[in-house]
């Protein structure tokens, strides 16, 4: 099964896989799910780092490199039709990172890894609990 993580828990698991919840680590960790990565979360993570705002246990280059290969991620475009979709989503959130993300989930019927609860608020089916 295709699963959309985000930002917070691709780095948890990288970084701080204590602060995963035993579903999340499971459905990171099982051979049998495909593993997808918005590139919008490549630039947000990026973007953090390059703010000061986030911190890696690698080099940013370097640390995305390994987590795409050692997980072996798809990469999931930014494309028109999520962008329409997310243009019409209710103003739940206002974060463009995570909008994307529930369009993208919605658009392709992702489950996402997320500890973020708002994304319940999209009917986007969250792996967390």
């Amino acid at each position: 099964m295709r699963h959309l993580i985000d930002a917070q828990a691709l780095i948890w698991y990288v970084d701080q896989d204590h602060l995963l919840t035993w579903s999340a680590r499971a459905a990171i960790s099982d051979p049998a799910n495909e593993l997808v990565l918005s590139v919008g979360t490549i630039w947000e993570i990026g973007i953090k780092v390059g703010l000061g705002k986030l911190s890696l246990s690698l080099p940013y280059r370097r640390w995305m490199d390994t987590a795409i290969a050692d997980l072996d991620l798809e990469l999931l475009p930014i494309t028109v039709e999520y962008a329409d979709v997310q243009a019409g989503l209710p103003g739940h959130h206002r974060d463009p990172f995570d909008r994307l993300l529930a369009a993208q989930a919605l658009k392709d019927g992702l489950p996402l890894i997320s500890a973020d609860a708002i994304f319940d608020q999209y009917g986007v089916r969250r792996i967390w609990m």
